[in-house]
């Protein structure tokens, strides 16, 4: 089986990632950004689950494995130089490990940096421990 078009199209960088934006298809919420490599862009466009590379873990990342906070892909666009992606996804739940919806919580108000959103759920809810 040859490779999707678009992996031929992806520029990644020196050690072989490209970053990806989750967006929520249908409220434009950015809930996430993180890596793919070339194994993890493969698997998202085959599978529909997206599945990202975790620098920490050195390895596959499929969203929601060990959460349940899963994304369908609806659709992956490459921007005009090649080098990010945005996935456009349904969201199972919240996004970010903190337990909020979106890992963008952090915002300047009155001069300071402040949480602008408050855990949905608690990670030891997600995870059985703190993360």
């Amino acid at each position: 089986m040859s490779a999707p078009p678009l992996l031929h199209a992806i520029r990644f960088d020196a050690q072989g990632l490209v970053p990806c934006i989750a967006q929520q298809h249908d409220t434009g919420e950015v809930l996430m950004m993180a890596w793919m490599n070339a194994e993890a862009v493969a698997e998202t466009l085959l599978t529909g689950r997206v599945c990202y590379y975790s620098r920490s873990r050195t390895g596959l990342w499929r969203k929601g494995e060990s959460s349940g906070q899963v994304q369908r892909l609806v659709d992956l666009r490459l921007d005009c130089d090649g080098d990010a992606l945005l996935a456009l996804v349904d969201q199972t739940g919240v996004a970010c490990h903190t337990g909020r919806r979106s890992c963008f919580y952090f915002a300047m108000r009155d001069g300071e940096l402040a949480e602008i959103t408050q855990p949905e759920v608690s990670p030891e809810q997600l995870y059985g421990a703190s993360p």
